[in-house]
């Protein structure tokens, strides 16, 4: 039976992560979104393309992807196999990861999805909250105090990749959710490298509140 439950738990938790709400937000709106701004599936260029609420409800969506596979999949899996007690931690841990896979390699998109910050955000929220609130915060910071979307994710990873080691270790054994919720970070941070690259030379895209982006006339830079 545990096994099974660590399967099942494991299968919900990437199909969760597969669901491409930021695809979907474009379809509901007769845009498919991966052919418009920055081609990303991601909330930034949900919210440069289609505009403020479509934006802010790919990036709640997201963000509970990763809660949702940390705090609710595992539990329920255990209990739906008749298992007392909480469900493990590695399963905890397993299911985060596996949402986040999802969300970046999705099967509903033939393995092409976003970059993993919002559903990252998510698994940290569930698993080291105290760094998630950190990361957050400094997001907040970094973006107001640049307009670049990418050097706040890029920073909020780093600062939360250090941060568990600290803030978020009281679990046994000890440092595996640091462990796991460093490579998780180090992963989005990667899936910035075209980013990084446009911020070395200059020409990274800010982020304009003044106005969105519409279609073939947004930026590719994102």
């Amino acid at each position: 039976m545990t096994t099974l439950a660590y399967i099942t738990a494991a299968v919900f938790a990437y199909l969760l992560g597969s669901i491409p709400f930021g695809y979907l937000a474009g379809l509901s709106r007769g845009v498919d979104i991966r052919t418009v701004g920055s081609g990303n599936i991601g909330a930034t260029n949900v919210y440069r393309t289609l505009g403020k609420k479509p934006g802010i409800a790919t990036f709640v969506l997201d963000v509970f992807k990763g809660v949702a596979a940390t705090r609710v999949i595992p539990q329920s899996a255990w209990f739906l196999f008749g298992i007392e007690g909480d469900a493990p931690l590695y399963m905890t841990l397993a299911c985060g990861v596996l949402v986040l896979v999802g969300h970046s390699f999705p099967l509903f998109l033939n393995f092409k999805g976003g970059k993993g910050v919002a559903s990252g955000l998510g698994v940290a929220m569930g698993v080291a909250p105290h760094s998630a609130i950190l990361g957050l915060a400094v997001w907040i910071v970094m973006f107001l105090a640049t307009r670049y979307v990418s050097v706040g994710s890029i920073t909020a990873a780093t600062v939360i990749a250090v941060a568990v080691w600290f803030l978020d270790n009281s679990y046994e054994p000890a440092n595996v959710v640091p462990a796991v919720v460093s490579i998780l970070a180090v992963l989005v941070i990667v899936k910035h490298r075209k980013n990084i690259s446009r911020l070395i030379n200059g020409n990274e895209n800010r982020f304009d509140f003044s106005k969105r982006k519409k279609n073939s006339v947004a930026s590719k830079k994102d």
